[in-house]
C-alpha cells in the first residue's frame, strides 16, 4: 500500500480529486513535518478524550463552532458517513418518517437501517441537458409533507457532488412550519462560508444540523469531518450519545489535529484561499469553452429549478458532443496525461478545484482535454462546431452534416431512474431479513431487494433495501455495468445477481426481456 501511494505521488499528476490539500501544498505547515508520525498518539496525559472532551479537543471544537457560527460542533474521525448516520439516528426513531431525496449518499441509508425509520422519498430536479440530478425544490418538500404530514425531519444533500445547491432558506422555513428538523449533508460544502461569490452554506440558511467533510474542500486529512448543530432544535445530548455508536473508541489524534489546523487556516486566510480557487476555476472554464464540442456546466443559467445555485469551484464539463463519453474521458485523461479528475459519469467529468491547485494544473487539464478532442475528431472526421442547443437536444449539428454522437435522447437517460420506488419493507426490515434468495438480475423485476445497489462514485443508491425492483432500475444497472462502473452494497460485485426477499412476492411480473433486447440493439 505504501509503495502504491508513493508511486502515485511520484507521477506528479495534475490532481483534481479529494482531499483538498493537494499532497503537501494546501496543508497547515505544522502538518507537513517529517516527524508527524511521532504525534500519532492516544488519550495520553493532557491530550483529552474525544468522547468526553474537556481539554484541547473541547477547545478546538468550540473554535470550529465559532468559525461557522454553530451552536455546537463535534469532531468526526469516521468521516461524514458517521455524521449522516448520527443526524438520522438523532432525528427519527423506529417507524418514524424522514423525507429524503433519491440522490442522498448511501451513508444516509445506513442511518435508516440502524434507526428503523421509514424514508419518504422525493425526486430532485433533473437537468436534462447534462443528464444529472440537481436541486430539490421547496415545492417538492411541501408536497412530501402534504403526503406524509407526520414526517419528523428532512435530510438534503447540498451541494451535490456536482456543486449544485438547493434553496435551503425556503426549505428551512417549510420544515419549521411542519415542526420538522432540517438536516443537511454538506460533505462538499465546508468552503462555502468564506466567499460571497459562493452559495450560502447550510448553517447560514437555517439548517438544524449539518455534516461537513472538511477533508474534501477545507484542507484536513482524509476521513476527518465536522458535525454542526445550527439551532437548539436538535438534542445535543442525544447527538453525543449516538456518536458513541458510530465513532471509533480509538480516535486518530492526527485526524483531529488536522481538523484544528485546517480550521485555523480558514479562520486566518479563508477569503484569500477561496479567491484563489475561484480564480483557477474561472481559468479552467475559459480554457475549456474554447474547445469545440466541450461544454461547462457553469454555462447553464442559475436559478432554474434544477440548479438553484452552483459552486463555481466544482468544475463540471462534458466532451460528449465531441464523441467522448465521460467514463472514457476520465480514463484517457489519466492514462495519457496524468490528469486525475474526481468523478466521471456516463457523460460528464467533475474536477474539484481548491486553493491548493496551481495554474499549471489548470493548463495541464485544458491542454489534455483539447488534445483528446482533437484526436477524436481526427479519428472520426467530425466537423469542428461548437455544440448548440439543437445539438444537445437532438444529437445533430445545426450545419449541413449530422453530428450523431447522441443518436437518441434516450441513450444517456437509460442510466437514470425517474420514478419513485414502491417500498414493500423498511430498509431495516429488508437488511436484517433472514428469508431471502439469490436471483439473476434480469429475473428480479417485481421482487423486493435485500441489498442496496450503489454506482460508485458518487455513492447515490439506485436500489435501497425494501424496495420493489422495476424494469427501469434493472435497465439502469445494465447500462452502468456496460459502461464499466463499479458498484457498492451488493454481495455480487458484478451485479449479475441480486439478493431478494422470499416472503414479499411481486405485484406483477416484470418483462425484462424487452430491456435486454433493447440493450443488444
Amino acid at each position: 500500500m505504501l509503495e502504491a501511494l508513493e508511486a502515485f505521488r511520484d507521477e506528479e499528476p495534475a490532481y483534481f480529486r479529494i482531499p483538498a490539500h493537494r499532497f503537501l501544498k494546501g496543508l497547515n505547515p505544522a502538518l507537513t513535518g517529517k516527524n508527524l508520525a511521532a504525534l500519532d498518539l492516544s488519550e495520553a496525559e493532557g491530550l483529552d478524550d474525544l468522547h468526553q472532551a474537556s481539554g484541547p479537543i473541547r477547545e478546538a471544537q468550540e473554535l470550529a463552532a465559532r468559525l461557522f457560527d454553530a451552536r455546537r460542533t463535534f469532531f468526526l474521525v469516521n468521516g461524514t458517513t458517521c455524521g449522516n448516520e448520527v443526524m438520522v439516528l438523532s432525528a427519527v426513531g423506529e417507524g418514524e418518517k424522514i423525507i429524503v431525496p433519491r440522490n442522498v449518499h448511501k451513508s444516509v441509508l445506513m442511518g435508516l437501517i440502524m434507526s428503523g425509520a421509514t424514508p419518504v422519498y422525493v425526486m430532485p430536479e433533473y437537468l436534462e441537458a447534462w443528464n444529472l440530478w440537481g436541486s430539490v425544490t421547496p415545492e417538492a418538500i411541501e408536497k412530501a409533507f402534504q403526503r406524509e404530514p407526520e414526517s419528523k425531519a428532512v435530510l438534503l444533500v447540498s451541494p451535490t457532488y456536482y456543486g449544485i445547491t438547493s434553496d435551503l432558506e425556503r426549505i428551512a422555513k417549510i420544515c419549521r412550519r411542519h415542526n420538522a428538523l432540517l438536516l443537511v449533508d454538506e460533505a462538499h460544502g465546508s468552503h462555502l462560508y468564506f466567499s460571497d461569490r459562493l452559495p450560502k452554506g447550510a448553517l447560514a440558511s437555517g439548517a438544524d444540523a449539518v455534516a461537513q467533510s472538511f477533508h474534501k474542500t477545507a484542507g484536513s486529512f482524509t476521513q476527518s469531518s465536522l458535525l454542526h448543530l445550527g439551532t437548539g432544535r436538535m438534542d445535543a445530548g442525544r447527538v453525543a450519545e449516538n456518536l458513541h455508536l458510530v465513532q471509533s473508541t480509538s480516535p486518530s489524534y492526527l485526524l483531529m489535529a488536522s481538523l484544528d489546523a485546517a480550521r485555523r487556516e480558514l479562520a486566518l486566510h479563508g477569503e484569500a484561499m477561496m479567491e484563489k480557487a475561484l480564480h483557477l476555476a474561472a481559468l479552467a472554464r475559459e480554457g475549456l469553452r474554447t474547445i469545440p464540442g466541450v461544454r461547462v456546466l457553469d454555462d447553464e443559467k442559475k436559478g432554474i429549478p434544477a440548479m438553484f445555485g452552483k459552486d463555481e469551484t466544482r468544475l463540471v464539463f462534458s466532451a460528449w458532443d465531441a464523441g467522448i463519453p465521460g467514463y472514457r474521458l476520465g480514463t484517457l485523461l489519466y492514462e495519457n496525461f496524468r490528469v486525475s479528475p474526481e468523478l466521471t459519469d456516463e457523460e460528464n467529468v467533475v474536477a474539484v478545484i481548491t486553493f491548493a491547485n496551481e495554474p499549471e494544473d489548470i493548463r495541464r487539464l485544458v491542454q489534455a482535454v483539447k488534445a483528446l478532442v482533437e484526436q477524436e475528431r481526427s479519428r472520426k472526421y467530425l466537423p469542428e462546431v461548437h455544440a448548440d442547443e439543437r445539438l444537445r437536444e437532438t444529437g445533430h449539428s445545426s450545419g449541413d452534416g449530422q453530428y450523431s454522437v447522441k443518436n437518441s435522447e434516450n441513450i444517456a437517460r437509460e442510466f437514470q431512474v425517474f420514478t419513485l420506488p414502491e417500498q414493500a419493507a423498511t430498509p431495516r426490515e429488508a437488511y436484517f431479513a433472514r428469508d431471502w434468495e439469490i436471483l439473476p438480475l434480469e429475473e428480479s423485476a417485481g421482487r423486493v431487494t435485500k441489498e442496496m445497489v450503489v454506482p460508485y462514485p458518487p455513492g447515490i443508491p439506485l436500489l435501497c433495501p425494501g424496495e420493489r425492483i422495476t424494469d427501469e432500475q434493472i435497465r439502469s444497472i445494465l447500462r452502468y455495468r456496460e459502461a464499466g462502473c463499479e458498484f457498492h452494497g451488493t454481495a455480487d460485485q458484478t451485479v449479475k445477481t441480486l439478493r431478494v426477499l422470499r416472503q414479499v412476492r411481486p405485484a406483477k411480473k416484470g418483462n425484462i426481456s424487452n430491456v435486454t433486447i433493447q440493450l443488444a440493439e
